[in-house]
């Protein structure tokens, strides 16, 4: 049975994350409705992560298999209009067999975004994370290069979170001022629950000057949750892209800011 990856923009705001759940509106549950629309059968979607209530994606990926003879744009168009306005089908292609949304993936990048500026946002108040009090970005950048590399992460990891091990590999991180906003971008081989916004609240201590450059590592090290920052908040956090091998010729390469600390080469996990 073919199988089809699909590329997805979604507005998280009015959502309960991405994975389909009983009570609550999902954006999983949004795009398999609308798919089931083009296929003429149910779609079961698999994703290549979860993103929680409130979070935003620029490049989810996500398969399915379907027996229905469509040509790509027909699901990435049909997808789009029967979904609700805050969920894009970005495109679409038929993979082998063997490609596997999740299990195929070489690593994941997340951006999370502040607006620093005095005023709180308008048109944004859902899509950025605002912080009044001045951030120095040069000085976020420079403390979060400590995280590099095969680490513990238990001190950025959820409570609740069910990973079998607190070990992830970082392979970059940057954080950049763009005006009056300042970008964290992350790429690893996976993430722990939370973990990118416990590293965002983290280094919001740092950059507002109530934490010394050094103390992340100390946090690192220490392997303690309670010793880190608070979690941001969701809004600000997006879903940026996934990359593959080569092999499958997707187009869904990673988006965020430019400015990354010098890591270790996206090496399969």
């Amino acid at each position: 049975m073919p199988r089809i990856a699909l590329g997805i923009e979604y507005d998280g705001s009015a959502y309960a994350g991405w994975q389909q759940q009983a009570h609550a509106r999902s954006v999983q549950a949004e795009l398999e409705r609308a798919l089931a629309g083009v296929a003429g059968h149910e779609v079961v979607l698999t994703a290549a992560g979860r993103t929680d209530a409130g979070v935003h994606a620029l490049v989810q990926v996500a398969h399915f298999d379907s027996a229905a003879a469509r040509p790509e744009h027909a699901w990435a168009l049909g997808g789009t209009a029967e979904s609700a306005d805050d969920v894009t089908v970005l495109w679409a292609r038929e993979v082998p067999g063997q490609f596997h949304a999740r299990h195929s993936a070489l690593s994941r990048t997340y951006v999370y975004r502040i607006l620093n500026r005095r005023m709180r946002p308008a048109l944004d108040r859902q899509r950025v994370c605002w912080v009044r009090r001045p951030l120095d970005a040069d000085r976020m950048h420079r403390a979060a290069q400590c995280l590099l590399g095969e680490r513990d992460f238990s001190a950025f990891r959820a409570a609740e979170c069910q990973s079998s091990t607190p070990m992830r590999r970082l392979i970059e991180i940057g954080v950049e001022r763009l005006g009056d906003t300042v970008e964290i971008t992350v790429r690893a081989n996976a993430f722990l629950h939370h973990m990118v916004r416990n590293i965002a609240g983290s280094l919001l201590l740092l950059g507002g000057g109530d934490r010394t450059e050094g103390w992340l590592a100390e946090v690192l090290e220490a392997r303690d949750r309670r010793l880190a920052g608070p979690t941001a908040p969701p809004q600000g956090l997006y879903f940026a892209g996934v990359e593959y091998p080569a092999e499958f010729r997707l187009p869904c390469a990673p988006r965020g800011s430019g400015r990354l600390g010098a890591g270790p080469s996206g090496d399969p996990p």
